[in-house]
């Protein structure tokens, strides 16, 4: 890999999360930790703060943090870990995938009108990439 390459990779990456921060700031319902929170819980039946902890690359207690605000909303609900009474797991509620579902249709919406004008090959090949750079990060 190239200096130029690399430096200009690493300076657009700076300047998309900028952007992005300031993006989806309009979007007030959820906050990211809140909408990859919630993501993970829609695709697991149930999930407790260590796996949750472990999937989204975050310490137990800033997942238990987020996790507790999330119930407090109604967003997630606890329930009993049928195999240690002790500990529980959580799970996303019917208010909680409402709220998802709504949330990311916005953000699907703001994508089509930032992506208007890219071909269907750009498209796919952009979110190919972003993915093995994400993929990248989590291994790390």
């Amino acid at each position: 890999m190239n200096e130029h390459s690399l430096e200009t990779i690493e300076l657009e990456m700076a300047v998309l999360v900028r952007r992005i921060n300031s993006l989806t700031s309009d979007f007030r319902r959820l906050d990211r930790s809140a909408y990859l929170l919630l993501h993970q819980l829609s695709i697991e039946e149930a999930s407790g703060v260590k796996t949750l902890a472990n999937n989204l690359k975050l310490d137990i207690s800033t997942v238990s943090r987020q996790t507790a605000a999330l119930e407090q909303k109604g967003f997630v609900s606890k329930v009993p870990d049928p195999q240690d009474g002790r500990s529980h797991f959580y799970q996303i509620t019917d208010l909680g995938s409402k709220e998802l579902i709504e949330y990311r249709q916005e953000r699907l919406d703001k994508m089509v009108t930032l992506l208007n004008g890219w071909s269907d090959e750009e498209c796919q090949s952009f979110g190919d990439l972003l993915k093995k750079f994400n993929d990248a990060l989590m291994r790390n």
